[in-house]
């Protein structure tokens, strides 16, 4: 959940692409072109082998966590008969000219600087095993984390896998240079205020609780995003989407994921994709990536 954008984004894609290969995890400084720092960080490409960096001990992960996601209070000013929601196989909804007022006021905070393209991530404590790691992305996407606002509202497995193969490459116990930690690259403030804003207290350092934060915060950002521009619809479906980047909601969630709300989304202003690069990545990763077949 940080605002980076994929150093590496295209020579990865090539990589899957060609053959079936390896990616790191996004970058982070994408101004102008793609990159800035995100709620995610940038990695070398994965293997099975631990690591050969100086490592301390992990923390033991929590066995299991309360689900996230209570829902925001609703106004007493709100309409009394909700509008109806749509069935997946209603048509697509447009994105919005203009965005409504958001109905979530607490936001995260804002990312941090870049990291120097110089800096190489480390890695503490032992990795976790893609099996594990895929349980653990499997059990994150099959939660409910908007239980009485947004029921219908789900984070897809493959989007969770492509993301973290994407920040991380899979790997657990990496941990970046502008902060991002583990398989989904949390940033510690982004952590901190997911706890807060839930009233949780999941552990960033567990790759478990790692995989929760991340798709919380997609989940999270889908809410957020489809309150103000899709009318609610919180359809992630890649089928919803056209050429355009700016056309469906999955790809606002994704490019958000790496830059953050605000650089996405904005009271009164259209929809905004900054890092074309890096959610045409995740979302070639949604389909091609190795680490679907773990």
């Amino acid at each position: 959940m940080r605002q980076r954008a994929g150093r590496v984004g295209a020579l990865v894609l090539a990589g899957l692409l060609i053959a079936g290969g390896t990616v790191g995890c996004a970058g982070k400084g994408e101004r102008p072109q793609d990159q800035a720092a995100a709620p995610v960080s940038v990695t070398e490409a994965p293997t099975d082998e631990p690591v050969d960096e100086p490592s301390v001990e992990a923390s033991p992960s929590p066995s299991g966590v309360a689900a996230m996601g209570a829902a925001p209070s609703r106004s007493a000013s709100a309409s009394p008969k909700p509008s109806k929601k749509p069935t997946r196989t209603s048509p697509a909804t447009k994105p919005r000219v203009v965005a409504k007022a958001p109905t979530e006021t607490k936001v995260p905070p804002a990312p941090p600087k870049p990291a120097p393209s110089s800096c190489k991530p480390s890695y503490k404590g032992t990795q976790a095993s893609r099996a594990d790691v895929k349980a653990a992305l499997s059990a994150a996407a099959a939660r409910t984390y908007w239980p009485s606002s947004a029921p219908d509202l789900k984070i897809p497995l493959n989007l969770l896998k492509a993301t973290a193969w994407q920040e991380s490459g899979w790997q657990s116990n990496i941990y970046a240079c502008d902060g991002g930690v583990g398989l989904m690259q949390v940033m510690p403030a982004t952590a901190t205020w997911m706890n807060q804003r839930f009233d949780q207290s999941y552990d960033i350092a567990a790759y478990q609780d790692n995989a929760y934060l991340g798709a919380n915060y997609l989940a999270w950002l889908t809410k957020y995003i489809g309150d103000m521009y899709f009318e609610s619809d919180f359809r992630l479906d890649a089928d919803l989407c056209t050429a355009e980047l700016d056309s469906c909601l999955l790809n606002a969630v994704i490019a958000a994921y790496n830059f953050g709300h605000g650089a996405v989304a904005q009271e009164g202003e259209p929809l905004a994709i900054p890092n074309p690069s890096y959610v045409r990545n995740v979302r070639a990763l949604m389909t091609e990536c190795v680490c679907l077949g773990y």
